[in-house]
């Protein structure tokens, strides 16, 4: 590398190592009552439907308005509460190269091998009483609308956006195309909406 030239930032989409995806589901919330199984295997579903393989760990957190409008304006500058937020942690390996070659963390011990290593995805965080307010005038009714929070939270930790029309437009498609694979089991209901959440 030339002398003063910034490192090269390669980033990589990887798998987690030997093992199973793993989503962690906790309800910490009382408003809504929160079937924690069934959103665990919706967002397993995804998770496989994506191509998210080996030992990776993701975290799906129901919490109350008033954590949410916190994280809101904590993570976003955003004041109240919202209907989901998602926080990536690792979906892309981050290597460094400074020109300096390979680096070790001490003597005769060679750096972590990534494939042992679990993918962790990150946080997707939902409010359910959020969620209940606006159901009626979005996905209809109060279940899909908590799936449609789901699929959208985990498609943000997974890399998508909606903050350009084509990003936009490739976001609702999947959102359909999973919920109509693993929620629905067929075409949406004709009350569906599909406005972007969050």
């Amino acid at each position: 590398m030339p002398d003063g030239a910034p490192p090269r930032i390669a980033r990589t989409r990887r798998v987690g190592g030997d093992g199973d995806v793993e989503v962690f589901v906790a309800d910490e919330q009382t408003e809504v009552p929160i079937d924690a199984n069934r959103w665990s295997r919706l967002a397993r579903g995804v998770l496989a439907a994506e191509g998210v393989r080996g030992h990776a760990e993701l975290s799906l957190l129901f919490v109350d308005a008033e954590e949410i409008a916190s994280l809101n304006q904590e993570f976003l500058g955003h004041a109240g509460p919202t209907d989901v937020l998602a926080f990536p942690i690792d979906g892309e390996l981050i290597e460094i190269d400074d020109g300096s070659g390979p680096h070790r963390r001490g003597p005769d011990r060679p750096p972590p091998d990534p494939g042992d290593l679990p993918l962790l995805l990150g946080d997707v965080v939902i409010c359910p009483s959020v969620a209940n307010r606006q159901a009626a005038e979005h996905a209809g009714t109060l279940d899909d609308e908590l799936a449609l929070l789901v699929v959208h939270g985990l498609l943000h930790v997974l890399g998508h956006d909606h903050a350009q029309p084509d990003e936009t437009a490739r976001m609702r498609t999947r959102e359909r195309e999973l919920l109509e694979s693993l929620h629905w089991n067929g075409p949406a209901p004709a009350g569906f909406r599909q406005d972007q959440p969050g």
